[in-house]
C-alpha cells in the first residue's frame, strides 16, 4: 500500500509517501504558493512520486490537511451570505450573547459585528415556529416568505444561504421544506441547514456555525473539487480525503457537506503526529509542539489521548464553531516571525510573519524586517549553505545587517545580545501556550515528554522544556514533515450528534435508545458509503452532560450496550470522573443531566509502522559527524560563542550519544543540543534529548 500525506501550511507544503511494500518513506518540502496553494501541492506531489519512482496512479490513500476554510474565516473573504430564520431572530448573530472582549472600552469595535458573516440585509425572517417541549408545530411555516426571501437573496446576488430556524434540532421539518423552496426559486445556490450542520441546542452557537458552513463553504468545495481533478488527471485514483478537527478523517463527498468541520484542520495533523512520535519513543504522554514558519500550534495529549475543546470554547478567530474540535492552540510564532521595535520602544516578535514570499531577510527576496530565523543564524545555529538540504542559500550577511540595524542599534545591544533576546521572546509566548493548556489543566509537565518538530521546533524546544521543567524532547526523524506524518496515522471518523435533555436518575429509556439507533445507523451509513464496513468499522458513544444547575456541559465517555439503567449509572460515574479530571472535584450526591448524545463512527486504517535504524556505537560513525562551528549561547545572562559540533542527521545509528553543545543538520530543520546535555538515538531514529547533566 503506497500512503501521502500533505499538509499545507502558511510558509511551506509538507509530503510524506509510505511505500509498505518497500518499506520505505519519502519525504519533501516546497514554498507554499501565495495565490493558489493547490498549484505548489501538485506541483510538490509530482515531484515527490519521481523521487520516490512512483507513478501517481500507484497511491492507494491520499491525505490532505489544509487550512483553506480557516484562512478564509480568519481573512474575512468568505462567500457572500444570505440566511433565512424564524421572526424576530434576525439579529441573533449580531446580538451573539452579549460579550464584550473588552469590558470597559467606549470604542470598541466587536469583531463578529464588524466582520459580519451575513450582513443585516441579507437576513430574511419568515413566520414559523415549533415547540421546545414536544417539537410540535405552533406556528406553520410561511410558505410564500420562504418563497419571497429566497427570490430577494437570489437577486441581491448571494452565493451561499443559511437556513436556521428555532427548534429545528428537534424537529426539522420546516428546514426541509425551506429547502425544497429554495431549491425551486434560487437553484445553483448552495445551501446550509442548521439540523445538518449542528443540530444541537444552543441558539447563537447554531446559527454561527451554520453561517460559517455557508461563508466558508463555496470557496472552500471549489478549492477541493479543483485538487480532486488536477489529482485525477495525472492518473490518481485513490480519492481524496481530508483532515477534519476532531482529529478524524473524512471523505471528499462527505467534507463538502459539512465544510465547516475542515476548520483547524492542519494543526490537528500535527498534534496527530506528535503521539505517534511518542509511542515509538516509548512515551504516551506528551506535549506538540509544532513550531513552522508562520506560527506554533501546541497540543497536550495525556496518556496519547486527545483532548477536546469545550463546545462553548471552539472558535475561529471571534466566531462560534459548535464542532468537535481537538485541543489545539496556535499562536502566531514562527521561524518567519518578524522582530521589530514598536512605537513606544518595546521589543516585539510576532505575531507578523515574513511568509515565504518575500520570507526573512536572508533567503534574499527582499525582505527587510529581521525574523527568528535570521537570529538563529546570526547565533550560527543555522548552516547558511545547508538550508533545505542546500536548496535554498542563505545570506548570513543580510541577516547580520537586518538584526544591527533595526534590532541592535535602536535597543542599544550587541548584535548577538538582540538575536538572542528575539528566539528569548518568540519561546516565551509558546512557555505561555503550553502553561495554558496543561498546569491550568491540571496536568504536570514534568510527567509529559515534548515532542518538538515543524522547521523550527527542533531549535527552541529544549530552552521551552528547560523552562517548564519538561525532562524529556524528542525530536522525530523526519521533524518539519511530521504534521503530513500525523495524517497517515488517523482512522476515518464522522461525529453524529443529537440534543437530549434528560435527568440520568429518570430518563426516558426509550426515547434515549432510539436516538442512539438512529445516530449509529447514520454513522454505518457514511461509512458504508464509504466503502469502509465488517471488522474496520467500531462505533464510539460520548456524551456531554452537567449537573443539574449548571449552565455548561462536559464531555464525557459513553457506555456500549443496550440503553437502560445500567447505561445511565454507568454515564454517570464516567461524568463524574471527567469532572473530577476536569475541575479537581466532583458530586455524586448532584443529579446529573445529559444534554447532548454522540456517536463517533471509526473506519480504521491500516497502521504507520516506524522505520528501524541499523545499530551503531555510543560514538558516531566518522561520516555522521561533519566539524564544528561557534554557536551563541546563553550563559549567566549574556550570550557565548561555544565550539559545538556538527552532526548528519541521515548518518546516524540507532544507539549513537549525541554530547552538547551541538547541532544536528538535516534537510527540514536543525536541532540544537545545548550544553550539559546529551542527545541519543532511539532505534526509530527518534533524537531523545534528556535534560540533565552529563
Amino acid at each position: 500500500m503506497a500512503r501521502v500525506g500533505v499538509d499545507v501550511g502558511g510558509t511551506h507544503i509538507d509530503f510524506v509517501l509510505i511505500d509498505d511494500k518497500r518499506g520505505e518513506m519519502v519525504v519533501h518540502k516546497v514554498p507554499t504558493p501565495a495565490r493558489d496553494p493547490s498549484t505548489g501541492a501538485m506541483e510538490g506531489l509530482l515531484e515527490l512520486c519521481r523521487q520516490a519512482a512512483i507513478a501517481p496512479g500507484e497511491i492507494d490513500y491520499f491525505m490532505h490537511g489544509t487550512t483553506i476554510a480557516t484562512n478564509i474565516v480568519l481573512e474575512h473573504n468568505g462567500a457572500k451570505c444570505g440566511l433565512i430564520t424564524t421572526e424576530g431572530f434576525r439579529d441573533v448573530l449580531h446580538i451573539a450573547r452579549h460579550k464584550r472582549p473588552h469590558n470597559f472600552s467606549l470604542q470598541l469595535d466587536l469583531p463578529w459585528q464588524k466582520h459580519e458573516l451575513v450582513p443585516r440585509r441579507a437576513r430574511k425572517t419568515v413566520r414559523e415556529r415549533i415547540a421546545g417541549g414536544d417539537s410540535a408545530v405552533l406556528v406553520p411555516l410561511d410558505e410564500d416568505a420562504v418563497r419571497r426571501a429566497a427570490r430577494e437573496l437570489r437577486a441581491a446576488g448571494v452565493e451561499s444561504i443559511a437556513v436556521c430556524f428555532l427548534f429545528s434540532f428537534l424537529n426539522p421539518a420546516h428546514e426541509r421544506r425551506a429547502a425544497e423552496i429554495i431549491a425551486e426559486e434560487a437553484p445553483g445556490i448552495a445551501l446550509s441547514l442548521s439540523h445538518e450542520v449542528v443540530p444541537l441546542y444552543r441558539e447563537y452557537e447554531r446559527f454561527s456555525t451554520t453561517c460559517l458552513n455557508a461563508y466558508v463553504g463555496p470557496k472552500s468545495v471549489r478549492y477541493l473539487e479543483n485538487f480532486d481533478r488536477a489529482l485525477r488527471d495525472v492518473g490518481m485514483t485513490a480519492g481524496l480525503h481530508l483532515m477534519q478537527s476532531s482529529g478524524g478523517c473524512a471523505t471528499l463527498d462527505a467534507a463538502k457537506r459539512r465544510v465547516v468541520t475542515l476548520l483547524m484542520s492542519g494543526p490537528v495533523g500535527g498534534l496527530l503526529g506528535g503521539i505517534w512520535v511518542g509511542a515509538t519513543a516509548g512515551f504516551s504522554s506528551v506535549i506538540s509542539l509544532d513550531v513552522g514558519g508562520t506560527s506554533a500550534d501546541i497540543g497536550v495529549a495525556p496518556g496519547g489521548e486527545i483532548r477536546f475543546k469545550h463546545l462553548l470554547d471552539t472558535r475561529i478567530g471571534a466566531y462560534h464553531a459548535m464542532v468537535p474540535m481537538a485541543e489545539v492552540d496556535t499562536i502566531g510564532a514562527g521561524g518567519g516571525s518578524i522582530a521589530y521595535v514598536d512605537s513606544g520602544g518595546q521589543f516585539q516578535v510576532g505575531p507578523r510573519s515574513a511568509g515565504a514570499d518575500p520570507g526573512p531577510c536572508c533567503y534574499g527576496k527582499g525582505g527587510g524586517e529581521p525574523t527568528a530565523t535570521d537570529c538563529e543564524l546570526v547565533l550560527g545555529r543555522i548552516d547558511p549553505a545547508g538550508f533545505l538540504g542546500g536548496r535554498l542559500k542563505l545570506d548570513a550577511a543580510l541577516a547580520h545587517r537586518a538584526v544591527e540595524a533595526k534590532l541592535a542599534r535602536p535597543l542599544g545591544m550587541s548584535v548577538e545580545e538582540a538575536a538572542l533576546a528575539a528566539i528569548r521572546i518568540l519561546t516565551h509566548g509558546m512557555v505561555q501556550a503550553i502553561e495554558l493548556n496543561s498546569v491550568r489543566r491540571g496536568y504536570d509537565p514534568r510527567e509529559f515528554a515534548l515532542v518538538a518538530f515543524g522547521g523550527a521546533g527542533p531549535l527552541v524546544g529544549c530552552d521551552i522544556a528547560r523552562e517548564l521543567s519538561i525532562p524529556v524532547v524528542i525530536v522525530p526523524p523526519a521533524p518539519g514533515l511530521t504534521s503530513a506524518l500525523g495524517l497517515l496515522t488517523c482512522d476515518i471518523a464522522y461525529d453524529f450528534s443529537a440534543t437530549q435533555i434528560q435527568n440520568l436518575s429518570h430518563p426516558d429509556f426509550e426515547r434515549l435508545a432510539a436516538t442512539v439507533s438512529e445516530l449509529e445507523a447514520r454513522a454505518l451509513e457514511q461509512l458504508e458509503r464509504d466503502r469502509i464496513r465488517g471488522d474496520r468499522v467500531t462505533l464510539v458513544r460520548h456524551a456531554e452532560c452537567r449537573y443539574a444547575g449548571q449552565g455548561y456541559e462536559l464531555r464525557a465517555a459513553a457506555p456500549g450496550g443496550a440503553v437502560d439503567a445500567g447505561f445511565a449509572e454507568a454515564l454517570k460515574s464516567s461524568f463524574h470522573a471527567a469532572h473530577q479530571r476536569e475541575y479537581g472535584r466532583h458530586f455524586t450526591e448532584k443529579e446529573v443531566e445529559l444534554v447532548n448524545l454522540r456517536v463517533v463512527g471509526v473506519g480504521r486504517i491500516p497502521t504507520v509502522t516506524p522505520k528501524t535504524l541499523p545499530e551503531g556505537s555510543e560514538t558516531p560513525d566518522a561520516p555522521a559527524r561533519t566539524g564544528a562551528r561557534p554557536v551563541v549561547f546563553e550563559v549567566d545572562g549574556k550570550p557565548v560563542p561555544l565550539e559545538a559540533s556538527v552532526y548528519l542527521r541521515a548518518a546516524l545509528k540507532a544507539g549513537n550519544r549525541l554530547a552538547g553543545p551541538a547541532v544536528v543538520q538535516q534537510m527540514d530543520t536543525t536541532t540544537l543540543i545545548p550544553p550539559q546535555v546529551v542527545a541519543t538515538v532511539d532505534r526509530h531514529g527518534n533524537l531523545v534529548v534528556r535534560l540533565q547533566e552529563k
